[in-house]
């Protein structure tokens, strides 16, 4: 291709552009003119649903349109993102998007969508802690003794998590890793299994998000050995995190965000930010999110674009270096 060609090329996509941006912000100005799907890849009464739920509540009255939670749980969060990946570019199908997200990358063979390619970030939501847990009469008072026996003893210590790819089990793996310890992971279907192994004997810890499990921590049933947040969190100021317990480095923070299929138009992706910011600013929705033990921050989009390819990036390799075959 000659210069010249090259220079009327740039000059005719440009052209289009400034010819579609009337139309752009005429859409943006009617839009939403009916309900909006929000796809939450868990099932209904978890925290990441109830997230979804109080947000989508707050941005109902601020649309003026009903918010509607669309739960499509499995196959980590393919089935979801795969739904929204293919929607319309209108606004109106919204992903709960996940650390799962960036995990599917890596995880999976081949997927139906390119998780950087066919998804449009919009705003960060809330982030999650994980703690590092322990019967309460366990022999590990903290994380440093829970080492210090997997060290002494190696292949003997086993930590439950929930399924091979979520962000427990690869929390779980990341410790091992990290610490340089010999250690069973071992995964299980789902929270309730975990908890029941691990109050039955049948692990030694476990690596689950905190807001599930406060119940028993605060009756007694279960300990907190650390979190695994770079800070220690509000609900357990008196717990180490990993870090303080001679990891350094460690850091696990479970996060969602809001997106939506690529090529929305930008000032739809605008309003939805701004309005994903008042929300997580409205004292009555920061109430309702911090009983739930999770921690609310909105984002900008490139913020939310820049989190999920660092943690596209972070998975990938502790999925290599864990020898996790992929599904």
């Amino acid at each position: 291709m000659t210069s010249r060609n090259r220079r009327l090329l740039v000059l005719g996509a440009v052209s289009a552009v400034g010819a579609l941006a009337p139309t752009l912000r005429a859409y943006a100005q009617t839009w939403p003119a009916q309900p909006i799907r929000i796809v939450v890849p868990f099932g209904a009464g978890g925290v990441a649903d109830l997230t979804a739920r109080v947000v989508a509540q707050r941005l109902s009255q601020s649309l003026g349109q009903p918010v509607i939670i669309d739960n499509r749980p499995g196959a980590g969060g393919v089935v979801a993102s795969d739904v929204v990946a293919k929607a319309a570019p209108d606004g109106y199908t919204l992903l709960l998007m996940s650390n799962a997200s960036a995990v599917s990358a890596n995880l999976f063979k081949t997927l139906p969508f390119d998780v950087m390619r066919d998804l449009a970030p919009i705003s960060t939501l809330a982030t999650f802690e994980l703690g590092l847990l322990a019967r309460s009469d366990a022999r590990f008072r903290n994380a440093a003794e829970l080492l210090a026996y997997a060290r002494a003893n190696p292949g003997k210590l086993n930590i439950g998590s929930i399924n091979v790819g979520s962000t427990q089990h690869l929390a779980a793996e990341l410790l091992k890793i990290q610490a340089k310890v010999d250690l069973q992971v071992v995964p299980f279907n789902g929270s309730p299994a975990v908890l029941t192994a691990l109050r039955g004997g049948q692990i030694d810890a476990a690596v689950e998000i905190l807001a599930p499990v406060m119940a028993q921590v605060t009756s007694g049933a279960l300990r907190v050995l650390a979190v695994t947040s770079e800070k220690r969190s509000p609900a357990l100021p008196d717990v180490p995190t990993m870090i303080e317990s001679s990891i350094p480095g460690y850091a696990v923070t479970s996060w969602n965000a809001l997106a939506a299929p690529a090529r929305t138009p930008a000032p739809v992706i605008a309003r939805l930010n701004r309005d994903i910011g008042a929300a997580l600013a409205d004292a009555e929705v920061l109430k309702k999110l911090r009983a739930l033990y999770v921690t609310p921050g909105a984002s900008s989009p490139e913020k939310a674009r820049e989190l999920l390819a660092s943690e596209v990036t972070r998975w990938g390799e502790v999925i290599t270096r864990a020898g996790i075959a992929k599904q």
